[in-house]
């Protein structure tokens, strides 16, 4: 007889979580029972324990995020190491981070969610509607909308209660009749708006998720630096600066990089793709062919010099044409930095003498990787995949062992 003895009293955290998990690996197990009847109440009684646990993952999550612990896994932002190594969507790794951020300034949402009283997407969604308020707003909206939750209003109605406070807030702060248009594009993407002054210039008003404001930090920190004891600049001159220079490095002129084989362009029927992976029709390949010309890339010593040895430290144009076209992203094993936004990286380290600066030497990864594996080599792991392209995995640090998510599964018959 298997079985799971934990003293609730007396059990750690760590040992909780092992006995829920090897009881939901058990339950996953089984089949359903033949009844529908029994399935309804079964469902109702899990997802209400669901979202009991969604309480201490909050709790977890906030923890993390405090701490900022992901950054010593590897991972530039909270958000990306619950995308990234947990495998969540987008979308519910921001709304379980903005629950975990919002909970201490929601004690009756808190309190309420842990008791099993409210749904986790009650919850969620009074989280996101005080995320921009202050707090003397946010215990007042906090108030409100759970009043709508005792008036029986949906999750999603609740959601839409909790936009209008912010609107309302909004116009009694002084914004216009109506909220404009930048607060009701809510935070979920990042957004720009440029407009042009009269004298040439551009005006730029925009706000960046807390994803691409990693990438901001990690592109653009490095550069806004003082450049020496006379730069008298202070560090919005800098900050301008640096993405002048990124934006013109990276950007000197529009291209559009297409993969096809020869007799797609000679009329053949297979298709090309983008350099991100989009497919195309060959007949789309053959008119951007047409238009900008053809520009072979050699994946080898020829008329395109990839192979550049030690006698050069930095990768050629050429070079990475070729890398943007084989990796449409970081190299980091689920980082979703565009390859175009990434840097060309030494995969054994250019200065240890190891990796020349040759085509099949150099990998793309983004700004924050291409640091971290330099200031963490031991903590990379790195392989090819069947096409030939680099892969880097990270590693745990050292003072953590085995990650517990690869661990195999627990006993049942240990007792917790």
């Amino acid at each position: 007889m298997r079985s799971v003895r934990v003293d609730l009293d007396e059990a750690s955290a760590m040992e909780l979580v092992d006995a829920l998990s090897m009881i939901a690996a058990e339950l996953a197990g089984r089949d359903a029972p033949d009844s529908a009847a029994a399935c309804l109440e079964l469902t109702e009684t899990l997802v209400a324990a669901s979202d009991r646990q969604e309480s201490a993952l909050a709790s977890f999550i906030g923890q993390v995020d405090a701490a900022g612990e992901q950054a010593r896994w590897g991972y530039p932002s909270t958000q990306a190491w619950l995308r990234s190594r947990l495998g969540m969507r987008d979308g519910r790794a921001k709304e379980r981070l903005v629950l975990a951020r919002q909970r201490h300034r929601l004690p009756q949402v808190a309190e309420r969610l842990a008791a099993g009283d409210l749904s986790y997407g009650y919850a969620a969604a009074v989280a996101d509607s005080v995320a921009r308020l202050d707090d003397t707003d946010c215990a007042e909206a906090e108030a409100t909308l759970l009043g709508f939750v005792e008036q029986g209003f949906s999750a999603g109605k609740v959601a839409a209660f909790g936009r209008r406070i912010r609107d309302v807030i909004a116009e009694r702060d002084g914004a216009e009749d109506a909220p404009d248009e930048d607060t009701k594009r809510g935070y979920d993407k990042s957004w720009l708006t440029t407009t042009r002054s009269l004298d040439g210039g551009r005006y730029v008003k925009g706000w960046l998720n807390p994803e691409d404001a990693a990438i901001w930090d990690g592109t653009l920190a490095p550069l806004a630096k003082p450049a020496g004891s006379d730069d008298r600049r202070d560090l919005a001159e800098r900050t301008a600066a640096a993405l002048s220079s990124v934006l013109s490095g990276g950007h000197k002129a529009s291209k559009v990089t297409v993969i096809c084989d020869l007799k797609t362009l000679t009329g053949g029927n297979a298709p090309g793709r983008l350099a991100d992976g989009t497919p195309i029709p060959a007949a789309q390949a053959r008119r951007i062919a047409l238009a900008a010309g053809v520009s072979p890339l050699l994946l080898g010593r020829g008329n395109t010099p990839l192979y550049l040895g030690y006698r050069e430290r930095f990768a050629s144009a050429a070079q990475r044409q070729v890398l943007e076209t084989l990796y449409s992203s970081c190299a980091v094993r689920g980082c979703e930095v565009p390859g175009a936004l990434c840097e060309v990286d030494h995969v054994h380290g250019w200065a240890l003498g190891r990796s020349p600066t040759d085509i099949d030497q150099l990998a793309l990864t983004c700004g924050w990787h291409n640091r971290f594996k330099h200031a963490n080599p031991d903590r990379i792991r790195i392989s090819k995949d069947p096409n030939g392209r680099y892969v880097y995995r990270l590693l745990p640090p050292r003072d953590v062992g085995v990650p517990r998510a690869t661990s195999p599964p627990a006993d049942l018959d240990r007792a917790a």
